[in-house]
């Protein structure tokens, strides 16, 4: 390839977002940044590695090595219309990637990879970050010049998900491509994304080896315990303990650094003082060790001096291409006996099961393996994340996603770092496995210490709403999510609602039909068998319900007579729990979990195979569970729908106006009606003029020049939000009752003079409604929906989603509001256009979605009738956009230099 431009003396400074840590192809992180004028000696070792055949790739001329005005010339750059971004890992240069424009909106990029880093995906992160920058600078399309032999090189042009035409001239291939983010191009990205979140958790589930850092002789000490617990789980891989002042712990020769160790060490278990681990993380850099799991504490959860500490051992981990669980955190936990590694501070390893488990509190860590022990629940593979420092509920989607092993998901989260990339994942696994979530501080929206998160201004029903969104089954405590996902790792899931009771018990099954009717089921079928109902009775019962068409789930419930064990009927359970294609659920004897009596065996080893029948101390427990899987399998049958379709949208038209109005306004601004009807158009939203007027006169004049038939309303907030305030004239077709109008509501409305009149025309009657959107520094954008007046806002009857948002998307939002009944012909009135309001929603979805320069836009008055929509007050601020959304267009792992909360 060639380059374009010339030497400039005119540097100027880089958005700070063009730098990130980065995820490798292979899990392994290094670092990207706009390249430096300091950058000189760095980029003269890197091109000394590079081979003479990248070279001649690079330059189409042999160029051994590069003279000072090259060194110069590649390192002084402007950030604009020459960018260049380097690739850095352990302190060395390792890549580079610049555009240089060369005509209107269009540049010319080039790479070079040094050699032995080639095929780990860096140039396709590097065109993915020069694509993202050059759209801030306004280019518009890329071109390369190749060597036909280069096929490696196109090979990355023609993966990235672009639209890709290409000549040839001279023996040159010239490729070009518009960068425009399309939806094939965001889907390679996402692919890429979790490939290599997904391979760099990986390692930690399947060490071949391991390090104890920190392991210790002293049976009280935690190093001591960290090996007693590998030792103890049959640990299939190699156990090295490191421990500078001991030469054997546990019968183990003991090295003083991992750096010692003559073999290889996958993963390094971590138990020093806080104050020593950055030692620790270069000892296992030099050793090429891939992750580390940090069980030390005395980082962010102590003050602003760990969370300083803590960000520093992130951003070092980072930049030598490590990977990090915690800090203080629980430890990892995989029992296939393939593997059986216990690295984590739990003295319980857990029996072989079906359900991945994720939380961040070691202590609660604890008390969760004990519980899923004791419910007979089994896991596959256990994670406690401690302070969350760096390896997120995230990367654990990622991976769970294609892990055979793991049928169930449970997550206790008691912060989400990065909710919009969250959603996004979990959504896409949640078509091939439930997720069972538990979200702590839901009321208070508290976050523990320790924890990286940005400031949150969205309310808990728009996050509540997200997991909804996302086919998250989202409970309210630890033992709701144990409830239900011993029900999904053992039984089919419900076709429908509809279920069957079968007890021997009148009173409980009663109490099991109202709890049933009361979270949404239907009971088709309810069988009193008697207290005196033998095995066989209960076995014939459960055969019919079963074989019942109009019944998708079975609820037994049994108490036992005195002085019978129930063994027969445990056996009568468990045998048609097993060949059932209906979830069975029961309430056996008051039990929790599995019982022994109910399980059936699992060729696997786990304790509890498929069949196995769950049960529940209370009916309503039993019945809860249920209830929440039919929720996930109503979901899951649903079609994926298509996106939502906004109609005739510009969005260059929008986008070159906000950028017009926020040029040189490092503020909030709140757009004029003018304006807000210019924005709103290019949505094709119409929004009704109104004219603004202070006397009579004006009022007159202004209802005159809109052909009469208009209202008179005062607009200030305090006025037009109180009900026992009349604030509207409506239906004024003469001059006399303008001015009957004028005079009566100047006498109604307290200050007058400030009451916003404006004179508009008359709509035609409908239901009001309100649409609002705004950009969470979070979640990014919010979309919310409700029916207008001051008593439903008082209520919170609101829905809301996270953008983009497909058709069954915007069709719930209309529908679960609690006052919706009044768009759908409530107590005999005219049902109104739904699918108008559908389409509304939809655009104004697509707009914030599009521009995240708009932090609250409101459609706070438009008319829903049977005839379509009226959009008559709508209200637009704009602010400069300082970061890019949470899950942006490039791959990025979160910022650690970003200020943790006190």
């Amino acid at each position: 390839m060639t380059d374009s431009g010339t030497p400039t003396e005119e540097i100027g400074t880089p958005p700070t977002h063009w730098e990130a840590d980065v995820l490798l192809r292979d899990g392994r992180t290094a670092h990207i940044r706009p390249i430096r004028d300091d950058d000189e000696q760095l980029m003269t070792e890197f091109y000394a590695r590079v081979s003479d055949e990248s070279k001649y790739y690079r330059f189409f001329s042999p160029m051994p090595r590069l003279s000072e005005r090259d060194i110069r010339r590649f390192t002084h750059v402007d950030h604009r219309d020459r960018v260049a971004l380097v690739m850095l890992l352990q302190e060395r240069m390792i890549a580079v990637g610049r555009y240089d424009v060369v005509g209107p909106n269009e540049a010319e990029v080039a790479f070079l990879v040094e050699d032995q880093h080639q095929g780990r995906g860096i140039g396709q992160l590097l065109l993915e970050h020069l694509a993202q920058a050059g759209r801030e600078r306004g280019v518009e399309r890329f071109t390369a010049e190749v060597l036909p032999d280069n096929t490696r090189m196109i090979q990355t042009f023609r993966d990235a998900g672009y639209r890709v035409a290409s000549g040839y001239a001279d023996g040159v291939i010239t490729l070009e491509f518009p960068i425009d983010p399309t939806d094939t191009a965001i889907g390679v990205m996402h692919d890429r994304e979790h490939v290599a979140e997904s391979a760099s958790i990986h390692r930690f589930f399947n060490p071949a080896s391991v390090a104890i850092v920190g392991a210790s002789r002293r049976q009280d000490t935690i190093g001591q315990l960290l090996v007693r617990n590998l030792v103890n789980a049959d640990f299939t891989g190699r156990v090295y303990v490191v421990n500078p002042s001991a030469s054997a712990v546990s019968g183990m020769p003991a090295y003083k650094s991992v750096n010692e160790i003559a073999d290889d060490v996958d993963v390094a278990i971590v138990a020093v003082p806080a104050e020593a681990v950055t030692d620790v993380v270069l000892d296992c850099a030099a050793k090429g060790v891939h992750g580390l799991i940090v069980i030390s504490s005395g980082f962010a959860e102590t003050g602003e001096e760990g969370r300083r500490r803590q960000r520093h051992l992130v951003g070092l981990s980072r930049s030598y291409g490590l990977r990090l669980i915690g800090p203080n955190c629980l430890g990892v936990i995989n029992t296939d006996p393939a593997v059986s590694v216990n690295a984590s501070l739990s003295s319980v390893m857990p029996a072989r099961g079906r359900a991945g488990f994720f939380c961040q509190s070691g202590a609660l860590g604890s008390a969760i393996l004990e519980k899923v022990k004791n419910r007979g629940l089994g896991i596959s593979t256990f994670v406690s994340a401690g302070n969350r420092a760096d390896v997120s509920g995230n990367d654990l989607l990622q991976y769970w996603e294609e892990d055979e092993a793991t049928e169930v998901v449970m997550m206790y989260l008691e912060s989400i770092g990065n909710p919009r990339k969250f959603s996004r994942i979990a959504r896409r696994v949640s078509l091939r496995k439930p997720i069972v979530a538990v979200r702590s501080g839901r009321t208070t929206q508290g976050v523990p210490m320790g924890h990286t998160v940005r400031q949150i201004s969205a309310p808990q029903a728009a996050v509540d709403a997200m997991f909804r969104q996302a086919g998250i089954i989202q409970v309210d405590t630890l033992e709701d999510m144990f409830d239900v996902a011993q029900l999904l790792a053992h039984q089919p899931l419900p076709r429908g609602r509809r279920v069957a009771i079968v007890g021997n018990s009148d009173a409980l099954g009663l109490l099991a039909a109202d709890a049933a009717s009361a979270v949404g089921l239907v009971v088709n079928r309810s069988v009193a068998l008697g207290s005196d109902a033998t095995a066989e009775d209960f076995e014939d019962a459960l055969d019919d319900a079963i074989d019942d068409p109009d019944v998708d789930s079975v609820i037994a419930v049994y108490i036992p007579p005195l002085n019978v064990s129930g063994d027969e009927v445990a056996n009568v359970l468990a045998a048609v729990g097993e060949q059932s294609d209906k979830p069975l659920v029961s309430s056996f004897l008051g039990a929790e979990g599995i019982p022994e009596l109910l399980r059936v065996p699992d060729v696997a080893g786990s304790t509890a195979g498929r069949g196995s029948v769950p049960s529940y101390p209370a009916v309503e427990a039993a019945v809860r569970a249920l209830a929440r899987v039919v929720e996930y399998a109503v979901w899951l049958r649903n079609p994926e729908s298509v996106p939502a379709d906004p109609g005739d949208v510009q969005p260059p038209i929008a986008k070159a106006m906000v950028q017009r109005i926020l040029l040189d306004r490092p503020e909030e601004v709140v757009l004029d009606p003018a304006q807000v009807g210019e924005l709103l158009a290019a949505y094709d939203i119409e929004v009704w003029p109104t004219i603004p007027v202070d006397t009579l006169k004006e009022a007159q004049g202004a209802a005159k020049s809109l052909g009469w038939d208009v209202v008179l309303k005062a607009t200030r907030e305090e006025v037009r939000e109180r009900p026992d305030r009349q604030h509207v004239w409506r239906n004024i077709d003469t001059a006399s009752e303008m001015r009957e109008a004028w005079q009566t509501l100047n006498l109604l409305v307290k200050e007058p003079a400030d009451a916003g009149f404006v004179v508009q025309k008359n709509a035609p009657a409908g239901v009001p409604i309100s649409i609002r959107s705004f950009e969470d520094p979070l979640f990014g954008p919010v979309v919310s929906f409700g029916i207008s007046g001051p008593i439903i806002e008082l209520l919170g009857d609101w829905s809301y989603r996270i953008p983009p948002l497909d058709e069954r998307d915007v069709a719930a939002m209309v529908r679960e509001v609690k006052s919706s009944p009044l768009l759908f012909g409530y107590r005999g009135a005219e049902p109104v256009d739904v699918a108008a309001i559908e389409q509304l929603i939809a655009k104004i979805a697509h707009l914030q979605n599009d521009l995240p320069e708009v932090s609250a836009l409101e459609l706070d008055l438009a008319l829903a009738g049977p005839a379509g929509v009226t959009v008559l007050r709508a209200n637009v601020r704009l602010a400069p956009v300082r970061d890019p959304r949470p899950d942006s267009l490039v791959r990025r792992l979160p910022d650690v230099t970003q200020t943790l909360p006190g």
